[in-house]
């Protein structure tokens, strides 16, 4: 069978742990997909890298694997999108296309001493003002600033180009070395601390402190724009859309007004609220991120918390315990015991995210007494998720002075976990909705990649094509989830002031 010209989009999606090319028909359904992992490169303690051009190779792979499933080659494309993976890092020589290390990863934390550093004045909030970040490990412009001044570029400055995996991508699917364009999009641009919220550009005193050269940094441009055509297996294919991933799964989910909100449950956790075209500068320890920018339209903003690690935690007790042989069967050990028997798991690992931002906290697992057993383990595991997600959407109540209510969407690997899931629901107090597509993320790029060249007409259109599958009622009692949620306080209380370092 013959696919028609231009009557797909496709969608890369390029995670912490894989990659994975999604092509989406007009009426927003998958059609083919197709998935590789990479390697967790670990040097050391607190240190995550990946091989930049083993994720470009991947990506390449699975675009080529997945117009294959479906039978059609580039004219079958009317663009292609991008989701990404957001602060990991990349730098690479114009000259030769390589990277000039490995990519430092959003989970890294070898820049805690940087951190402390630029905390000492004016604390961690020091520039949350412009950017809307506290000073953290989490962001791109310490782990490049490290790369320059730790790493061996083995290439003269003026050579080297710097990407979250985005540009990376970009640059290397439109040409490389000889054409290659050198964008970001303002919702990457955000997780940076380069870039100032309400210019939506490269802010000069930031790039001073983080001592970067603005000419090795890419151009910031709209998340729904056409940055250029394709080369290879994309060939004339417009590569129009871009988002950081949780941005992507915000649009993936149709939250498109003041108000919405999604949960992505996958190797970390990660709330957004849209809350319309001002910024709304956090209290309580979230993030100010732009959410979107549609074209030459005004800039969308959200508030995002961000749980380090969820999913992973899951391959962890698999890989690392040997309590489970693979992820799936968590749901079951957890369904053998009626709740955690007071066992409360604080994955830590690399220290907490929004909202206590405290990278001196490490993983504890409290509660224990003789009666623990692997079941109980494996739903506190679980329950570690649902509770940071709690204290999130608590966060993100305070600073917005009002109860959060109504529905809150989800997506993501985890939401297969209806353990998981009802549990979350309960402790929220709160329906949970997820749609027919667990990988909104790869729709959010499609969805932005496609408005841009017309393939769909507007938002009303992509509202009409939104269909949820899923529902999760509350049905724990107040007394119960009061005492849970004050269980869990207590541990993440022990987890803290674990290592000297980090503000």
């Amino acid at each position: 069978m013959t696919v028609p010209s231009r009557s797909l989009v496709a969608a890369i999606d390029q995670g912490t742990t894989s990659s994975r090319c999604i092509v989406f028909d007009r009426d927003g359904r998958a059609v083919a997909s197709h998935q590789l992992e990479h390697r967790q490169i670990l040097p050391r303690p607190g240190w995550v890298e990946h091989d930049a051009t083993e994720i470009l190779e991947r990506v390449e792979t699975c675009v080529r694997e997945a117009m294959r499933a479906v039978g059609a080659d580039a004219t079958a494309l009317a663009a292609v999108g991008i989701s990404n993976q957001r602060e990991t890092t990349v730098v690479w020589s114009r000259r030769t296309g390589r990277p000039v290390a490995n990519a430092i990863v959003w989970q890294d934390t070898r820049t805690a001493d940087a951190c402390a550093r630029l905390a000492a004045e004016g604390g961690i909030d020091r520039f949350r003002a412009k950017t809307g970040l506290p000073i953290s490990t989490y962001s791109s412009a310490l782990k490049l600033a490290w790369i320059l001044a730790e790493g061996d570029p083995g290439a003269a400055m003026g050579d080297l180009l710097f990407g979250t995996m985005d540009s990376w991508l970009i640059w290397n699917l439109t040409g490389g070395t000889e054409d290659g364009v050198h964008v970001t999009d303002v919702t990457n641009g955000s997780r940076t601390m380069l870039m100032n919220l309400e210019t939506l550009a490269w802010d000069p005193e930031l790039l001073g402190v983080a001592g970067v050269p603005a000419a090795m940094l890419p151009e910031i441009r709209p998340s729904s724009e056409v940055y250029g055509t394709g080369v290879g297996d994309l060939a004339g294919v417009p590569i129009s859309g871009n988002l950081g991933d949780q941005h992507a799964a915000l649009f993936g989910q149709a939250c498109f007004d003041p108000g919405q909100a999604k949960c992505t449950y996958g190797t970390g956790a990660f709330l957004l609220m849209n809350t319309g075209v001002r910024p709304v500068a956090s209290r309580h320890g979230l993030i100010t991120t732009v959410a979107a920018r549609l074209g030459d339209r005004p800039a969308t903003y959200a508030l995002e918390g961000s749980v380090a690690v969820s999913g992973s935690l899951i391959g962890w007790l698999r890989d690392n315990l040997g309590i489970i042989g693979h992820a799936s069967e968590i749901e079951a050990l957890a369904r053998t015991v009626p709740d955690s028997g007071e066992v409360v798991f604080v994955p830590a690992f690399s220290g907490l995210f929004a909202p206590q931002w405290r990278s001196d906290a490490r993983g504890v697992i409290a509660g224990l007494t003789a009666f623990a057993t692997r079941g109980h383990i494996a739903r506190a595991a679980l329950e570690a998720t649902a509770y940071q997600v709690s204290d999130l959407c608590e966060a993100m109540a305070e600073d917005l002075d009002s109860s959060l209510s109504g529905e809150l969407r989800v997506d993501g690997g985890m939401i297969a976990n209806d353990l998981l899931m009802q549990f979350q629901a309960d402790i929220l107090d709160r329906p949970l909705v997820a749609p027919a597509l667990a990988e909104t993320t790869a729709l959010g790029a499609a969805y932005a990649a496609g408005l841009a060249v017309g393939f769909w007409s507007g938002l009303d259109e992509l509202r009409a094509m939104d269909r949820p599958d899923r529902r999760w009622e509350p049905a724990m009692d107040a007394a119960t989830r009061a005492a849970g949620i004050a269980r869990w306080h207590k541990g993440v209380e022990r987890s803290l002031g674990w290592v000297d370092s980090g503000p």
